[in-house]
């Protein structure tokens, strides 16, 4: 009963702390962009761009106290966290929530060079947001309609594209780029809709990781295979949880791998590859499915 009188307390707190520092460090991180624009001298943009990345990683501590304000949450954390800032990372990981982010920010704020999503292009026109997105680097992926592709041929491969452009300028600026592999938060309806051989899990979709091992090929200096799992809550979403004071513990399965050769190769072009990456793929979204399975066993 107590614990209920406190959720709006807990919902003004959580979304004042929230709003805030994403507010100021998305002016702040705009703002550097902007400069970026202005001074179009490779030496100068480098700077702007780690300055831009270092004002990023207070956000990741800002976002890392909100877990904390309502003082009952608990880490639960597998895996190697033996990372460096100064190298780069791919994190292949499901995806169920808004909240995912938030916890990867957690991860990453000490551990790991700041992330790199992969965003729809309607989040470009969030106030703030968006603009520190882009100043940032982060690339905008338009999704186009099989019907629409038809009709129009030359938007083919506009995705593609995107992210050689935001991969190239990741070389230069240690980076971890994140690939929710689903492309969309998990639901049981998109669960049973899109008939997802998965219990906890959509299919996966190979593009985006594998064009991004393409183009920045053995830069990557590991493949972060992470897993979130939240605690049961009746089908509420876990943004509400985190909001209200209610989510009380995170789990985190972190499983490194190795960038071989044969993850390396023409996706878009030669069909072997194409079909041996979409089956590694597969046989790590099985092996996620069954380890979600026991983390939520216990």
């Amino acid at each position: 009963m107590g614990r209920t009188l406190m959720i709006p307390i807990h919902l003004f707190v959580h979304l004042f702390w929230g709003f805030f520092w994403t507010i100021l460090i998305g002016a702040l991180v705009s703002l550097i962009g902007i400069l970026k624009l202005l001074l179009p001298i490779p030496l100068v943009q480098r700077g702007l761009s780690s300055l831009a990345n270092a004002t990023f990683r207070i956000w990741g501590y800002a976002m890392s106290l909100l877990f904390q304000l309502s003082g009952t949450m608990q880490w639960h954390i597998n895996g190697d966290l033996a990372l460096e800032k100064s190298r780069w990372y791919m994190i292949i990981c499901n995806h169920q929530s808004w909240v995912d982010i938030l916890v990867l920010m957690h991860l990453s704020r000490r551990h790991m060079p700041m992330p790199r999503f992969f965003l729809k292009q309607q989040l470009f026109w969030i106030p703030f947001v968006g603009l520190g997105c882009w100043a940032l680097d982060m690339p905008f992926m338009k999704r186009y309609s099989k019907d629409k592709i038809a009709k129009k041929p030359h938007l083919q491969g506009k995705d593609i594209a995107t992210t050689r452009r935001s991969c190239e300028k990741f070389r230069h600026l240690p980076t971890t780029v994140i690939n929710f592999c689903e492309g969309t938060r998990f639901t049981p309806e998109k669960h049973q809709k899109k008939h997802s051989p998965y219990t906890y899990l959509l299919p996966p979709k190979a593009g985006g990781t594998a064009f991004s091992l393409q183009i920045m090929g053995k830069q990557f200096d590991a493949i972060l295979d992470i897993t979130i799992v939240y605690p049961e809550n009746g089908g509420k979403p876990v943004i509400w949880d985190l909001l209200s004071g209610r989510l009380d513990s995170v789990t985190v399965d972190i499983e490194t791998l190795p960038v071989t050769d044969d993850l390396i190769g023409d996706y878009g072009n030669d069909p072997a590859f194409r079909q041996h990456f979409q089956h590694w793929l597969n046989q790590r979204w099985q092996l996620k499915d069954k380890k979600i399975a026991e983390l939520k066993a216990g």
